[in-house]
């Protein structure tokens, strides 16, 4: 049997001192010490093991937060949850009729959004998987979407300034607490001119508005916790 205070003890201490970092937006070193209720030279030794695997990260003023593999993995857990089973078979229904691919995605913290599930396209030439994918929320049309920014048509279409060649037509899945995500359809642009773009569009921000009117009763938001920018 392992003793209390060989690898069994370790992991507890790593997994509380995780806990902690993970219930603000960050700690510094002595206070997420005191909060696990460990040494301050124990807490940097952990910290500076969960850092190196990206399971916490640490700011320009040395205060720690949750880390880009710990977001990653919420996210895939959160790509389980509720709106992506409702948004399934929206997603499917927008790839049968553009045969395009088509990704729902949440905000993440950092001023950014993940992506937390998909459907792919039908074309030889298509968007391959960016599930667990974190993208800057500013200048791109997944950003405006989840701002609430879509047009009146109720969607964003442009030209992707992220990957060149690639259209992208994102719209809002909205309710009654805001925008719970987005629904973000991308493509080579050689195949999507303006006037498909368009078409795709209003496709899309049919189905996230469809999506957006069964988030009722139980059904709850997906939204990662905000953090200080790094």
């Amino acid at each position: 049997m392992a003793s209390a205070t060989g690898p069994t003890r370790t992991v507890d201490r790593a997994l509380e001192l995780l806990a902690e970092v993970c219930t603000e937006e960050s700690l510094t070193l002595s206070e997420a010490a005191r909060r696990a209720g460990l040494p301050v030279s124990t807490a940097l030794r952990l910290l500076r093991t969960l850092e190196a695997s990206g399971f916490v990260s640490r700011d320009a003023t040395g205060e720690f937060a949750a880390g880009p593999r710990l977001i990653q993995l919420g996210a895939y857990s959160l790509g389980r949850h509720s709106l992506l089973r409702l948004a399934q078979p929206a997603m499917r229904r927008i790839g049968e009729r553009t045969g395009e691919s088509v990704y729902l995605a949440i905000e993440a913290p950092g001023n950014s959004a993940i992506y937390i599930g998909m459907v792919e396209g039908t074309h030889a030439v298509r968007h391959i998987s960016w599930v667990g994918r974190t993208v800057p929320l500013e200048g791109l049309a997944i950003g405006r979407a989840l701002s609430g920014a879509a047009e009146n048509d109720g969607y964003v279409a442009e030209r992707d300034r992220l990957e060149p060649d690639v259209t992208a037509i994102a719209a809002p899945i909205r309710w009654a607490g805001g925008v719970a995500g987005a629904l973000n359809l991308l493509g080579p642009t050689y195949r999507i001119d303006d006037q498909r773009m368009h078409a795709y569009g209003r496709i899309v921000a049919t189905e996230a508005q469809a999506i957006g009117a069964l988030l009722v009763g139980p059904i709850q938001p997906l939204r990662l916790t905000e953090r200080k920018a790094q």
